[in-house]
């Protein structure tokens, strides 16, 4: 890998190996998994495909961001459970996605609690990145 340019540091790498077909091995950190595509584009469907991925990484981001927020505040939030799905309208260069985040809370909140954890929701981590878009640099 390149080395990080300026003030960069890294902050997460993951590797994933594919010896055939869509399937792939998914190293990151200590932790394994695997990816595949969907039946219907060809893969065996024996893992979560790259988007189900991207929005995994996203709904727990949310979840663990509100979760550690209501804590400091003392908050009992009971259990969290955020969906997201992806939605696309339009095709080639008329393509648009985007993503519907819903975040349930067990425990009862007050409106000014739940506007609070929207404003949180909308500054995670995983979603700032998701919503600026970032470089992609490729070295093969």
């Amino acid at each position: 890998m390149p080395a990080p340019v300026g003030d960069e540091r890294p902050i997460v790498m993951v590797t994933v190996t594919s010896d055939a077909g869509y399937r792939g091995e998914i190293r990151a950190g200590r932790h394994r998994l695997v990816v595949d595509e969907d039946t219907g584009v060809g893969g065996r469907d024996e893992g979560p495909n790259p988007y189900q991925l991207i929005l995994a990484g996203l709904v727990q981001c949310t979840a663990a961001t509100l979760r550690m927020y209501a804590d400091r505040k003392g908050w009992g939030l009971g259990t969290i459970t955020v969906r997201a799905r992806l939605l696309r309208s339009g095709d080639g260069a008329t393509r648009s996605d985007r993503i519907e985040r819903t975040i349930s809370i067990a425990e009862g909140i007050s409106d000014e609690q739940r506007h609070r954890l929207g404003v949180i929701a909308d500054r995670t981590p995983v979603t700032r990145t998701l919503r600026q878009g970032l470089p992609i640099d490729t070295t093969i």
